[in-house]
């Protein structure tokens, strides 16, 4: 097994031996770039070859696993991926991170992001189902995973059928006794003819396959030597006509489960089979892995698109924007200061594990972040309703604007082998951007957290984690959102702005609009009908120092 890293430069004469064309990598005079995300493997060497999304980077050319890029190419060698420590990390990562690439497939099936070999399929059997060599190697382990004691029962009731002329001293002698409560039962019973089982042929193929995968890959599988085995030049042998072989037994099986070995046989011999004419490379890679991040944050954060608000409406018309902005992840939830609804904007950061996102992210966020706004409001011009109830962009009193929180999201790896916390956490400084100053409830003033994920809970929930579990995740990161901008506002937070209530006796529509320009952008009236003035630290207008007499400071919670 070889482990490339995206975007990284390797010698141009060990990629010419790994891939077969120059179409996964780019050249840089001696060296080649790699191109894509995803995996590649030779049939005719059975090498398998993981490129693995740059966020396994960390500095240079030192990866999150403490080896460099060279150094991880052959890290793997001849240690077994299942039985050794040191490489559990691995085996958890090529099938999580096979299963995601399968993932977005299946769910964007017209992506021209996905460039990937003719793949494997079996000529009356099943027509829609395809599969992949990376298929057929998970399909084996999880078979004999599931039923390996079914097999080990029907191998000796297999080699046990009809014996003609018993040899019990040569049986005892050589035999390996199985014992069942007060019984002993012998694997084999020697004799000078046997009846024909088909069964058993079965599962010389499954077995002698399984074994081959298991030497080939160094899966660390401990077969019992119980099975029988057909290895070396007899394999070979087999692999050339296993199909045939299969073909003529197939009707001969009629439960579910010999059903389900014999085409699993079947696809592996189909797959190598060499005087068929079929390719000798499997792949499937992804140009833009960026849009495959994108879609597995968007599994765990944002609402379903197809959520309809009690207005009849959803999500489409606010993620996909008439200027042909789309949005990453938006999802409604409770507002910083009342207890109306705001949609949080979210934005993925696919780069290398510590980078930040640079100037002109932070733009197009702020731009994102307008149309929104927009959006809701050109409901209210329109049909003068929000929405959804409960929703309040602009007060009508002050023409003041409610927040809209918005959040970057980076993946990051910290440690290689873990899979199960999610790690959401703030990174970096809060990002502002206003046109005028001062101005906290202006519609131009805008803010932008930053967070960072563990990117393998990320990859893991993506194939794995069932739907009460996002639930209660996306629960917990929407309160850690909305938490963390109360305390930016927060008194001794660093947005700079210290929050009021009005207290005066004025009617608080008199109030307003005898003090309207005074107080444009800086007050608002909540849903609760709260007037709530925003000052920052800076802002030393002593007209609106005096107003402060009639106000009362208020905690953010």
């Amino acid at each position: 097994m070889k482990i490339l890293i995206e975007g990284e430069r390797y010698p141009i004469d060990y990629l010419v031996q790994i891939f077969r064309s120059d179409q996964f990598y780019e050249p840089y005079g001696n060296d080649g770039k790699i191109k894509f995300v995803g995996y590649y493997h030779d049939l005719s060497n059975n090498e398998l070859v993981f490129m693995l999304p740059k966020v396994f980077m960390s500095d240079c050319r030192q990866t999150v696993f403490g080896h460099t890029i060279d150094e991880l190419i052959d890290y793997v060698g001849n240690e077994s991926v299942i039985r050794d420590k040191r490489l559990i990390w691995m085996r958890d990562l090529s099938v999580y991170f096979y299963k995601s690439l399968m993932k977005f497939r299946h769910k964007f099936p017209d992506s021209t992001l996905i460039n990937y070999s003719p793949i494997f399929q079996l000529k009356g059997i099943n027509k829609t189902l395809q599969y992949s060599y990376l298929d057929i190697l998970l399909s084996f382990l999880t078979y004999y995973k599931k039923n390996g004691n079914q097999i080990l029962y029907k191998h000796i009731d297999a080699v046990q059928t009809n014996p003609k002329k018993p040899k019990w001293e040569k049986t005892v002698r050589k035999g390996k006794p199985i014992l069942s409560g007060d019984s002993i039962i012998y694997d084999r019973i020697r004799a000078k003819n046997k009846i024909a089982n088909n069964e058993e042929q079965l599962i010389v193929c499954f077995f002698s396959i399984l074994n081959y995968l298991n030497e080939q890959h160094n899966l660390g599988l401990q077969i019992d030597k119980v099975y029988p085995v057909v290895k070396g030049i007899r394999f070979r042998e087999l692999m050339k006509r296993g199909v045939s072989k299969l073909k003529k037994i197939k009707y001969r099986y009629y439960t579910d489960s010999l059903k389900e070995m014999h085409t699993l046989c079947l696809l592996f011999f189909d797959a190598h089979d060499q005087g068929s004419g079929k390719a000798r490379e499997d792949f499937m890679t992804i140009s833009e892995y960026n849009i495959v991040f994108e879609d597995m944050v968007d599994n765990l954060f944002s609402d379903d698109l197809d959520d309809i608000s009690t207005n009849g409406r959803n999500l489409y018309s606010l993620k996909y924007h008439k200027d042909g902005k789309i949005l990453d992840h938006i999802f409604d939830h409770t507002s910083l200061f009342d207890d109306s609804s705001i949609f949080y904007i979210g934005d993925s950061k696919y780069y290398k594990s510590g980078a930040e996102a640079k100037q002109e992210s932070r733009f197009k966020q702020f731009a994102y972040a307008k149309n929104v706004i927009q959006y809701n409001i050109d409901l209210l011009n329109e049909k003068n309703r929000p929405y959804k109830a409960n929703q309040q962009y602009r007060d009508e009193l002050t023409e003041g604007y409610n927040i809209t929180p918005n959040f970057f999201i980076y993946g990051y790896i910290d440690k290689p082998d873990d899979y199960s916390l999610n790690e959401l956490k703030p990174n970096g400084e809060v990002q502002t951007s206003h046109h005028f100053k001062h101005r906290l409830f202006d519609r131009d003033t805008l803010f932008v957290h930053q967070y960072k994920i563990n990117f393998l809970f990320v990859l893991k929930s993506y194939v794995n984690l069932r739907t009460a579990a996002i639930d209660e995740f996306r629960k917990h990161a929407r309160m850690l959102f909305r938490e963390e901008f109360l305390k930016y506002f927060a008194e001794g937070g660093k947005s700079g702005y210290t929050l009021y209530r009005y207290n005066g006796t004025e009617d608080q529509t008199d109030f307003v609009n005898n003090n309207f320009k005074l107080l444009n952008g800086k007050i608002y009236q909540t849903i609760e009908n709260d007037l709530l003035l925003a000052v920052h630290k800076d802002d030393d207008d002593e007209k609106l120092r005096a107003l402060l007499l009639i106000f009362k400071e208020i905690e953010i919670q």
